[in-house]
């Protein structure tokens, strides 16, 4: 056999190219994409709105409805959401291995460093600071620091100690379209509170559902929630009641002058079917719960969607 000369052993282009792309999906996988477009979606909501129905601001002047604030904006909310979505891969990766759901990600699967990572994620988070306080106002940047601090220091950790975690991971969940708002209005007022708290009460029924289809996924991987701690029972009553807190919050859209009547007939409705699906599921037994469960979780996403879509077209 012939020996291997150093040309051969050289990586050729095609093969260089092929390293580069699947180190970049991994680097994407990292940052979740999917929540982070929700997160982005909602932010950018949040925004319109706020251009259009935010009171006037203090100094009688209309809502900030600048293309270069809104560029910021959507930079600094996708970079911080990504740098906080790799941290908590980071700090997750020993979690994630036990998990059929995550067990192929980057890092349990040895395919990037964690080191990598870490360095990733805290550099998006540091990036994304001065884009924001610059690029848009200070309240946006700083409820974007209080978001990430929360969801990577508390939420992350608290997940193997308690099923009450998923109420501290609701906050930064539910601050996006909170930033959007203060983008425009460069303060915390009831219209950017209403938004908060219509995504703050959607997350946890939404993630309720995933832990009764996935409990036993949650269980090996020492992840404490509500199935697994109170029960089918006892979750499904928690979903059938935080629905309806839901739903309420949406109807407050209308008073508050935020959104029109077909806003608020399309909100009913989709609340009422939301409300409907969580009653269904509390009347199931432990066999049809699974099924029941994954349905309200599909509706959740596509509930979301609507409402979001009727605020737009309704407002």
């Amino acid at each position: 056999m012939p020996p291997v000369t150093s040309a051969a052993r050289r990586p050729t282009l095609l093969g260089l190219a092929q390293e580069f792309a699947r180190d970049l999906v991994d680097f994407v996988a990292l940052t979740k994409p999917r929540i982070t477009a929700m997160v982005v979606a909602t932010s950018f909501g949040g925004f319109r709105l706020a251009q259009h129905h935010a009171p006037l601001l203090a100094d009688g002047s209309l809502p900030d409805a600048s293309g270069t604030t809104l560029s910021m904006l959507l930079v600094g909310a996708i970079c911080i959401v990504s740098g906080a979505n790799v941290l908590n891969m980071y700090i997750e990766r020993d979690i994630d291995a036990h998990m059929r759901r995550t067990r192929n990600r980057p890092l349990p699967t040895g395919r990037m460093a964690p080191r990598t990572a870490l360095v990733f994620g805290v550099g998006l988070s540091v990036f994304a600071i001065p884009i924001l306080a610059l690029g848009v106002n200070l309240v946006t940047a700083l409820l974007a620091v209080l978001a990430h601090l929360l969801y990577v220091l508390a939420y992350t950790p608290m997940k193997q100690r308690s099923h009450w975690a998923l109420f501290v991971g609701a906050v930064p969940g539910a601050i996006p379209p909170l930033m959007g708002w203060t983008a425009a209005t460069a303060r915390v007022d009831a219209g950017g509170l209403a938004l908060f708290a219509i995504l703050f009460w959607w997350q946890i029924p939404h993630f309720l559902a995933i832990a009764l289809f996935r409990k036993q996924d949650y269980r090996e991987a020492g992840l404490h929630v509500m199935p697994n701690i109170a029960g089918h029972g006892a979750t499904w009553r928690a979903i059938l009641n935080f629905s309806g807190a839901l739903v309420a919050s949406t109807l407050l859209l209308f008073p508050l002058g935020v959104a029109g009547r077909g806003y608020l007939v399309a909100a009913g409705i989709l609340g009422a079917i939301f409300c409907g699906l969580a009653a269904y599921g509390f009347a199931s037994d432990d066999e049809h719960t699974p099924k029941r469960a994954r349905t309200l979780f599909a509706y959740s996403i596509l509930y979301l969607i609507a409402l979001f879509v009727a605020i737009a077209l309704g407002a």
